[in-house]
């Protein structure tokens, strides 16, 4: 234990000095424009928890342009202005927001609006609804969102939907995650979680090429397929594992219209600590995009 603290210690204080196939605190590798790089910040839940402030500061160093938020807001949760003045001293971006339809309620609307908009995001995420994958329900969220669809837009914001696994269980000859898709209007933002993708035994190019223009952020996750218990030499490290991620990215760039790739972690393999691991990802996903021919 006292080994995998020690590696894990060396792998933080040297991230500032990793060197990196691009600038990931621009947009370009050469001259050829990218989608920029954030992090899911579900991935460092507990560190948030702990050292709210210290664990941003780590994740500028490792050179991330912004951060998705997951409703964790430090000692900013009263304080918009603060947050991002916070986040502006590290470099950072607020990449989009996973969102409860709870806080965006009638009586909650205006003051919520307000908050993201002084963080100068406009992309507002739902990250989770189990009424997406009952075929009972999920006609019910697909009007919820495009009621909330309807509000935001007025507001001059984005909106969409974030797929788990079971969104990708049959249903009508499709998946759910198609029916969302096609009961939602063209500027509806699916923002598609690779890992989970990958977990449910699909390929997530299908569905990025299926949807022209509407994956503008996408979950950089990696995950190993469930129908193969028997994998071995891989593991949920992006690079480390079986997507075919030169696939996906060159698909983002091409078709999805892709602004931002959102690296996550929910799954932190060989006792690495979860800002360890977003570390390697980050450097598996800066490996792929370094070889890209765009």
């Amino acid at each position: 234990m006292k080994i995998i603290k020690l590696i894990t210690a060396i792998s933080i204080i040297s991230m500032s000095f990793f060197s990196q196939a691009h600038d990931t605190k621009t947009d370009k590798v050469g001259n050829k424009m990218l989608p920029k790089i954030s992090v899911q910040l579900w991935s460092v839940k507990n560190e948030l928890k702990s050292d709210f402030k210290g664990t941003l500061q780590k994740i500028s160093a490792m050179g991330f342009a912004g951060v998705e938020l997951a409703g964790d807001f430090g000692p900013y949760k009263n304080d918009a202005q603060g947050l991002k003045t916070f986040l502006d001293s590290l470099g950072l971006q607020v990449s989009a927001a996973h969102i409860p339809f709870s806080a965006f309620s009638d009586d909650k609307f205006a003051q919520s609006v307000a908050f993201y908009k002084t963080l100068a995001t406009d992309t507002l995420i739902v990250a989770w609804d189990e009424r997406a994958w009952h075929t009972e329900e999920v006609d019910s969220l697909i009007a919820d969102l495009n009621k909330l669809h309807i509000k935001l837009k007025a507001e001059g914001l984005k909106f969409g939907f974030h797929n788990h696994d079971k969104e990708f269980n049959q249903h009508n000859n499709a998946t759910f995650w198609d029916h969302i898709a096609r009961s939602t209007p063209d500027d509806f933002i699916l923002q598609l979680d690779v890992g989970w993708v990958t977990y449910a035994d699909k390929n997530p190019v299908t569905y990025i090429e299926r949807y022209p223009g509407r994956t503008l952020t996408t979950h950089i996750k990696a995950k190993l397929p469930n129908s193969n218990n028997k994998i071995t030499g891989k593991r949920a490290i992006v690079g480390d594992d079986l997507t075919d991620w030169h696939a996906v990215l060159n698909a983002e760039i091409a078709v999805g219209g892709t602004l931002w790739f959102v690296v996550e972690q929910e799954e932190y393999p060989d006792g690495l600590s979860p800002l360890a691991a977003i570390h390697l990802s980050k450097q598996g996903l800066d490996k792929v995009i370094s070889r890209l021919k765009l």
